[in-house]
C-alpha cells in the first residue's frame, strides 16, 4: 500500500499536510524531531488507526536518515508521495550583524536535508511518485527586492537547485519532482498577519501536487500551480 512522507510534521504546514492526507484516506509516515511531544500527532494517529506512523528524524544529520530508511524498509513502505517540509528560519537577522552559525544551520536544514532525504528515499519511491520540496517567494532571486531574513532566503534558492538536480537525478524513474511556494501562512514561522490559513495553503497545493504531470518536474509552482520566476 503507498504511503506519503511528511518531514517536519509535528506543526504548521507539517502538521496540516497530515491532516488533509489522513482526511483522504491516504496512509502517512509523519517525521520530527522528538515523536514523544508531538502530541496533535499521537491523538491524529489514535483517530486513524492503521493509517499514521510518526518516527523521528533530525534533518540533516546522515545517522538519523539511515535510521528512517531503515524503518521504512523494515515495513516495506512503498512512497507514492514526499513532502520535504521541515525547515527552519533565524529571526532578526541584520545586515553586519550575520554569521555563520545562522547561514550554516538554515543551509543544512531547508536545502541539504530535503536532498539528502529524497535521495537515501530514492530505492523507495515507486515509480512515478512525486516529491514536493517547499520553498518560499523569497528563495525567488527575480523576485527579490529587499533584504529579508537572508539566511532563509539563501537556504530556499538552494533548495530550488536541489530540486531541479533530484528532478534529473530520479527522471528515469518517472519521479516528478516540483519546488513550492506555499504562499505566507500562518504558522509559527509565518506569524498572526499573515493573509492564509494553512488549511487554505495545504488545499491548493494538494490540489496542484495531485495533477502534476511528468512534464511539470523540475518547476518551480506557487500553490495554485503557477510558475514563479527562479
Amino acid at each position: 500500500m503507498p504511503h506519503a512522507i511528511v518531514t517536519g510534521a509535528n506543526r504548521g504546514l507539517g502538521l496540516e499536510f497530515v491532516r488533509q492526507l489522513l482526511a483522504r484516506g491516504q496512509r502517512v509516515v509523519a517525521t520530527c524531531r522528538q515523536p514523544g511531544r508531538a502530541l496533535e500527532l499521537t491523538r491524529l494517529a489514535g483517530e486513524h488507526p492503521g493509517h499514521l506512523t510518526v518516527l523521528p528524524l533530525t534533518l540533516p544529520e546522515p545517522r538519523s536518515i539511515a535510521a528512517l530508511v531503515r524503518e521504512v524498509e523494515a515495513l516495506d513502505l512503498h512512497i507514492d508521495l514526499l513532502i520535504n517540509n521541515a525547515g527552519l528560519t533565524v529571526s532578526g537577522e541584520r545586515f553586519g550583524a550575520i554569521d555563520l552559525e545562522g547561514l550554516r544551520g538554515t543551509f543544512s536544514a531547508n536545502a541539504a536535508g530535503p536532498f539528502l532525504l529524497t535521495q537515501a528515499l530514492a530505492p523507495s519511491l515507486i515509480d512515478g511518485a512525486k516529491v514536493a520540496n517547499l520553498s518560499s517567494g523569497l528563495g525567488s532571486i527575480a523576485g527579490t527586492d529587499t533584504l529579508y531574513t537572508p539566511s532563509y532566503a539563501i537556504s530556499k534558492a538552494a533548495l530550488n537547485m536541489a530540486s531541479k538536480l533530484l528532478s534529473i537525478a530520479l527522471a528515469e524513474h518517472r519521479v516528478i519532482v516540483v519546488v513550492m511556494n506555499p504562499g505566507w501562512a500562518r504558522t509559527d514561522m509565518g506569524g498572526a498577519n499573515a493573509p492564509l490559513t494553512p488549511a487554505q495553503s495545504i488545499a491548493d497545493m494538494l490540489t496542484v501536487i495531485d495533477h502534476l504531470q511528468p512534464a511539470d518536474s523540475g518547476k518551480f509552482l506557487d500553490r495554485r500551480g503557477a510558475l514563479v520566476a527562479w
